[in-house]
């Protein structure tokens, strides 16, 4: 919350950290029933929303792109005094519905390189909006494609001269009439075509005496989303896209595989620029690979990206065509002493994210979160653990190949949370203001009979009927790593743009939760800096898909807290007083 005094309108500093949200389950869709065996094809690969936060893309392994909109903002209208009230109502969360899905990619065979192309859908990428028109960029392991989506009129014929259910009652005289029509465009002689057009004239007698000619109308009543390929950027790199970004300047993105990075322009399909190659002259001394690219929110000439080294460089497009060097490098060093075989794996960064104002990055590693700011890159300003419990089972996690999971991450549009994944289709929310000790654990179970017989030995968890749970959990040693299923994982997720609202996909399902709470009736506008708190109603309305509920239990705080502050706090950022809707303060 903001505030100022009676002379200059300054802004304070809140007393301490916001306190931690009641999240409630608002939505599911596709959720699998009891007994369901989940289709390969149907698991969501990727997730994201659009930067007004109106719509969510979520593609699938099968290649589809599923589009929902939002519908809530469309019920509240009227004058500008009467949408200013709805800012202050905490119990609007985002409600979405199904718009349309099309098939963005097929699979495909390499016969080059004897190697076939799947068409799971890696990311998803919205562009800026036109003319009412929906962009997005989806990518598969090969191929970029541009969509276009927009709302078609559907045209009808009205106003017909023939009555169309007397039409349907004469079947045989309708079809008597086509076939007099065929009948008189092959007359040889002028008697056949008298007989043909006496016939022609009896079948509409008919019908009923027709006193007038109407021309047919054409209306255009109803209008449904048709989904066009616009472009197609092939055949630029020679491993697998690992991420594509747009940037600022709503022409160019880039699209990064293990060993390259690319620059596009939209308008473009048939010419890119490799702006990074980290591709060593013999394969042999490769020791790092690109695992992820962002571009910078606000600036268009900046670019981070990460690699399995736990680093992420940022470097600036103007200073070379070939962007070898960077201008700054985040890593942190560990200490030798503590060094094993898993270091360097569980090192690597799966993905990374800048905040909204681009002053921080947030980076995702298989143990742990990382918050970088991008003024001091001696290391991250806060580090939150994740998992830790499973540090004793990485032989077993490297044995079945999960060690090698990429889990992603992301911001809440104030900055003042970070979300990320982890397993049996949980995923962990941590307050990033400094001092804050908000660290929950979500979990959403499609099956919650399954999930009560799978875990009896935990009793001080309420197995209660909802579908899902929440726990405050204290520490590590509240959690039995043995209980986790590791074959469900939580990869997937993305935060609402201006709602304490997160998209996440377990499997084949996909799960919209909100979080209510003192703080969370705040919208995050450009043109308006000031924010405003509400009342703690957390209520949910319900619309057409169910509307669930979290059990929330307090067992104490984290004990895994940020760590990255020195005794004095010098090392902390200040997000405590957000000012703007680009602007920490």
């Amino acid at each position: 919350m903001t505030g100022g005094n009676g002379d200059g309108g300054v802004k304070a500093a809140p007393a301490g950290p916001p306190p931690a949200l009641d999240w409630k389950f608002s939505q599911v869709f596709g959720e699998r029933t009891a007994g369901e065996e989940v289709q390969e094809v149907d698991i969501i690969s990727a997730i994201e929303f659009d930067k007004s936060g109106d719509h969510l893309a979520t593609g699938d392994r099968g290649g589809r792109v599923v589009l929902f909109e939002r519908t809530d903002t469309k019920e509240h209208g009227g004058s500008r005094k009467d949408l200013e009230k709805t800012d202050y109502q905490t119990n609007r969360h985002p409600e979405f519905r199904y718009k349309t899905e099309f098939q963005s990619h097929e699979p495909e065979f390499d016969y080059l390189k004897s190697l076939e192309i799947e068409e799971k859908i890696n990311k998803i990428k919205w562009c800026q909006t036109a003319n009412g028109a929906l962009f997005l960029l989806s990518t598969n392991d090969k191929t970029i494609k541009f969509w276009k989506v927009q709302e078609k009129k559907a045209k009808k014929i009205a106003d017909m001269n023939i009555d169309p259910l007397k039409a349907v009652v004469n079947g045989s005289v309708a079809s008597s009439s086509v076939s007099s029509i065929n009948k008189l465009s092959h007359t040889a002689n002028g008697e056949h075509a008298d007989k043909s057009c006496t016939s022609l004239n009896k079948d509409f007698a008919s019908l009923g005496a027709i006193q007038s000619l109407r021309l047919p109308v054409v209306t255009c009543n109803e209008t449904s989303p048709v989904a066009r390929c616009r472009r197609v950027y092939a055949h630029a790199h020679d491993y697998h896209i690992n991420s594509i970004s747009t940037n600022s300047d709503g022409e160019t993105f880039v699209s990064a595989d293990d060993l390259r990075i690319n620059l596009w322009n939209l308008e473009i399909s048939n010419q890119s620029f490799n702006i990074v190659d980290v591709k060593p002259a013999n394969m042999e001394d490769l020791t790092e690979v690109i695992t992820s690219a962002e571009f910078h929110p606000t600036h268009c000439n900046t670019l981070a990206y990460s690699s399995s080294k736990g680093s992420i460089r940022l470097i600036d497009l103007r200073q070379s065509a070939l962007c070898d060097r960077h201008s700054k490098l985040f890593e942190e060093h560990e200490s030798p002493g503590s060094r094993s075989f898993f270091t360097e794996i569980i090192a690597s960064i799966s993905d990374i994210k800048f905040g909204r104002d681009g002053r921080y990055i947030l980076s995702r590693d298989y143990m742990t979160l990382k918050l970088w700011d991008i003024n001091m890159d001696a290391g991250p300003v806060s580090t939150f653990q994740v998992h830790e419990y499973l540090r004793p089972r990485l032989c077993d996690l490297y044995e079945n190949d999960s060690i090698f999971d990429k889990f992603e991450c992301c911001l809440s549009g104030d900055g003042q949370r970070v979300a990320t994944g982890s397993y049996s289709n949980l995923f962990r929310v941590f307050g990033s203001v400094p001092t804050s000790t908000e660290a929950t654990t979500l979990e959403a179970s499609k099956n919650p009979m399954r999930q009560q017989v799978q875990t009896p030995s935990r009793p001080s968890r309420s197995l209660s009927s909802s579908i899902t749970r929440a726990v405050r959990r204290g520490g590590e040693s509240d959690t039995n790593g043995n209980s986790f299923d590791f074959s469900t994982k939580l990869l997937h997720l993305a935060w609402h743009p201006t709602e304490n609202s997160i998209a996440c996909a377990a499997a084949n399902s996909l799960y919209i939760i909100s979080g209510g709470g003192s703080d969370s009736s705040l919208r995050w506008n450009d043109l308006a800096p000031d924010l405003s708190n509400g009342s703690e109603n957390d209520g949910l309305r319900k619309n057409d898909t169910e509307v669930f509920h979290l059990n929330v239990k307090d067992d104490g705080n984290q004990s895994g807290e940020s760590s990255g502050c020195d005794g004095g706090g010098n090392r902390w950022p200040d997000l405590s007083v957000f000012t703007s809707g680009s602007e920490f303060r």
